[in-house]
């Protein structure tokens, strides 16, 4: 018989190399990497099924902060490491697993769960719904039109390279600045950035990337960009691609002078821009947009409401109305009738239990709307929301919708 249950300490090595297999990796770490990993344990927050002593399927959350439209911190409950080995496959473990974390963050006070899906068809069924996109660009630079003659930021700024241990002293505040002006985005712990510069190694295989800071004229940092390069010839010719592993920005000029950067060195003809939001600048900064070609478009975090009214009073609303909706929810965590009264003034939202419905909608659509992204309107055509009152679906997105869309850099 299987048994799901919380992972002890002891059994740590054998349930990440059950999650090892269920991704198709080696299975087996070495101690370095193991004892790197073994920094992500939190008691009882580590799930796993366990059939005849042996872990064949893998569960982790932990405690995040994602901002909410206006800059609000959210406590969410964030899940990854999910897995179930080959095996074992169809017999209800994940459902068990999800069941037990999700109704353990409910108790706690988390407002919301969050996921990045591997898979799309797996977490709606769990009341998760993508709440953000992503997508990647590939900029071919000699299309682009920009000058070649570029030399550095023409608006008093500077451009320095820098190592990992700079980017662990400058990154958590430039971050922090970044997250709450984004809807979405989520915090990064001491370990994130560890690993993320390679103080901490969760892999044998770590290549050392460049680090570009950008310096406002008075010197403050304002932008922040990891890339790596590869080194193909043709003949005499260079031809490397630049692959940015990830750019932060609180201002648009550090934004376009990173950018502007990463297309001017020297061999560099291909620029990868890594996930970013869906509405971003980058193509617009090039003479020719068309240059920056789309190669991925995809759904990216996804979310899952566990307390509707806090979650709905967490952010802000630019336009001003009145909404009675049903939120169905089979699980049980986050269903009910509520009133939300919003303006750019404030909030509030409410039980409404004997109210006239205006629209109805399942846990994971609302989730889908609930950073500004998506559109109930949309979701009434396909038949996934129902609207009680005509244009009442309308009539919530002009409360939900936000004037630029969500964004999560991070891949968790």
């Amino acid at each position: 018989m299987t048994d799901v249950r919380a992972v002890a300490e002891a059994e740590f090595e054998d349930w990440q190399r059950a999650l090892n297999t269920g991704f198709l990796r080696e299975p087996v770490l070495e101690p370095e990497q193991l004892e790197a990993r073994r920094r992500q344990f939190v008691p009882g927050r580590l799930l796993g099924a366990f059939d005849g002593g042996r872990c064949v399927a893998t569960f982790r959350s932990f405690a995040q902060e994602i901002t909410a439209v206006g800059g609000a911190p959210v406590a969410a409950d964030a899940i990854s490491n999910v897995t179930v080995s080959p095996t074992h496959r169809r017999r209800g473990l994940l459902t068990g697993m999800m069941g037990r974390d999700l109704a353990a963050a409910k108790e706690r006070g988390d407002v919301v769960a969050t996921l990045i899906a591997a898979e799309y068809p797996i977490y709606g069924r769990y009341g998760f719904g993508p709440a953000t996109w992503t997508t990647e660009w590939t900029v071919e630079v000699p299309r682009a039109g920009l000058d070649p003659r570029w030399s550095g930021p023409e608006d008093g700024g500077r451009i320095d390279l820098v190592d990992g241990a700079d980017v662990r002293k400058l990154g958590p505040e430039l971050h922090q600045r970044m997250r709450r002006a984004t809807p979405g985005a989520v915090d990064r712990s001491e370990l994130w950035w560890q690993t993320n510069t390679g103080a901490v190694r969760f892999h044998k295989e770590w290549t050392e990337p460049f680090y570009g800071v950008y310096r406002g004229a008075s010197g403050e940092v304002e932008g922040l960009v990891s890339y790596k390069a590869d080194d193909v010839w043709h003949g005499k010719q260079p031809d490397d691609t630049a692959d940015a592993r990830g750019l932060l920005a609180v201002t648009p000029a550090a934004e376009r002078a990173l950018w502007r950067y990463l297309c001017s060195i020297d061999w560099i003809t291909k620029v990868r821009s890594g996930p970013r939001g869906p509405d971003d600048l980058l193509p617009f900064y090039l003479p020719d947009p068309r240059a920056a070609r789309v190669t991925t478009h995809a759904d990216w975090l996804w979310v899952r409401i566990l307390d509707v009214v806090r979650a709905l009073e967490a952010r802000t609303y630019e336009g001003s109305g009145e909404l009675v909706f049903e939120v169905v929810d089979r699980a049980g965590l986050a269903g009910g009738r509520f009133r939300l009264d919003a303006s750019p003034d404030g909030v509030s939202c409410t039980p409404a239990a004997g109210a006239a419905v205006d629209l109805t909608l399942p846990v994971d659509e609302l989730a889908t709307v609930w950073l500004g992204d998506g559109s109930l309107a949309r979701l009434a055509a396909l038949g996934r929301v129902e609207e009680a009152r005509e244009g009442a679906a309308r009539k919530a997105d002009a409360l939900f919708r936000t004037a630029g869309r969500p964004w999560c850099p991070d891949l968790f």
